[in-house]
């Protein structure tokens, strides 16, 4: 699959030259770009950081977690989910999911190895990307060498912290939701979730279910829609009324579907968007939260919804309305944000914040061989249909080179039988 050449430089750090392309990521995104190249037969290595693949998935999630959408929309390239999979799946069983991905495609990554730059080399036309050993004290480094780079490291890589005035005078426990598992320890405790997206709402439900005291602060507008509606996918309705009906048309409905099942959501102190929630997703990347029973929670009481934070206290945390509410814990529901930035020595096709400039659905190429994968704010089905468009890509690259090889060796030969 790759070769080392043997190889080192004043540094001790070794050099590997990759016959195909580099992966950095093991997650879906990296698995089924992958899995699609197998199948081309084109040697590839994949780079993960972690000591596992879908470290988020493995590491970084609460216990509670099921897909927010249904199966089919969820599943990677070349391999559907086991039918006796319920039509949400839980966290335990999507990574079962991806450990046997792995195992069928014959995919190992190099675990431990943490990216610290990636280069275009413009003299020798190649990649140069240089990794850290994640393992031990002892700092090894090895840089690959490829001619293609697939950026598959998503859109989560990191938690973000925001800054927030008297965070850091806060004398009780303050975690990013990425470390935060159940609210099993929280009983009987106030705890502020700091967010409202699908990891706020249901880490708030998780608390209250474990009987503790869970605050969450609303402090921008912010689309709430059942999972389901009528017994089908809110989502999967959704893509069969737009292959019918313009957007806005499709949002309106979802919205007055909505009213008659949730109620009118301002009433608990959570205001909804101007846009509707498909064109929200389509123009800011933003998505709307599925309620799987949080809302009537918010209804009952038993989750507080408040107003943006001004300031925190030993304490207490103050809001911008001027009331004051002691807490014990905060849980900080902020994002996830990507890290490209801080790695990839690339202005062109990437942006400040870590996402391909050029918008969905063609922000997956850029250019000296270098692809973007997961990127899409669609999900696991835009991370799968990133893996086929680059996998293919990759495929066509991959039997020119093989042609042009072939047409210098045939002529080689000829020139020698013509001596």
């Amino acid at each position: 699959m790759f070769s080392f050449t043997g190889q080192t430089d004043f540094c001790g750090r070794r050099s590997v030259w990759v016959n195909g392309p580099v992966i950095v990521g093991a997650g879906p995104s990296g698995l089924a770009i992958s899995a699609c190249l197998k199948e081309q037969c084109i040697p590839f290595v994949v780079i993960e950081r972690a000591d596992c693949i879908a470290s988020l998935w493995q590491k970084r999630t609460y216990d509670r977690l099921k897909l927010h959408l249904p199966k089919k929309f969820c599943q990677l390239p070349k391999l559907p989910f086991p039918e006796e999979y319920p039509e949400y799946p839980t966290k335990k069983q999507f990574i079962t999911y991806l450990e046997d991905y792995a195992q069928k495609f014959d995919i190992k990554p190099q675990f431990n190895e943490c990216v610290q730059s990636a280069k275009y080399d413009e003299a020798c036309q190649l990649w140069r990307v240089v990794t850290v050993s994640t393992i031990g004290s002892t700092r090894s480094e090895t840089e690959y060498i490829c001619q293609m780079l697939v950026v598959a490291t998503g859109e989560n890589a990191e938690g973000v912290v925001p800054e927030i005035d008297g965070l850091q005078e806060f004398t009780g426990e303050v975690i990013h939701v990425k470390d935060y598992k159940s609210g099993e320890k929280y009983t009987g405790k106030k705890v502020l979730v700091v967010g409202c997206g699908n990891s706020g709402m249901e880490v708030s439900l998780d608390l209250s279910n474990h009987n503790a005291k869970p605050s969450m602060v609303v402090r921008s507008s912010v689309h709430v829609l059942p999972r389901e509606i009528m017994g089908k996918s809110t989502f999967d309705l959704a893509m069969m009324l737009m292959k019918w009906l313009p957007l806005w048309l499709v949002d309106k409905l979802l919205l007055i579907l909505t009213w008659f099942i949730l109620g009118n959501t301002q009433n608990y102190g959570i205001k909804r968007p101007s846009l509707g929630p498909l064109q929200l997703k389509n123009h800011h990347g933003k998505t709307p939260v599925l309620d799987i029973g949080a809302l009537e929670k918010i209804r009952s009481g038993e989750i507080t919804v408040v107003p943006g934070i001004k300031r925190f206290n030993s304490d207490s945390v103050e809001f911008v309305n001027g009331e004051t509410l002691d807490i014990d814990s905060v849980v900080l529901a902020t994002g996830y944000r990507s890290n490209v930035p801080f790695w990839l020595q690339e202005t062109e096709f990437f942006a400040k914040n870590g996402f391909p400039k050029t918008p969905f659905p063609n922000g997956w190429k850029g250019k000296r061989g270098l692809y973007a994968s997961g990127f899409t704010r669609r999900g696991l089905a835009g991370a799968s249909a990133d893996a086929v468009r680059i996998s293919q890509d990759i495929g066509k690259v991959w039997k020119e080179e093989l042609n042009q090889r072939r047409k210098k060796v045939h002529t080689h030969r000829r020139c020698i039988s013509t001596f």
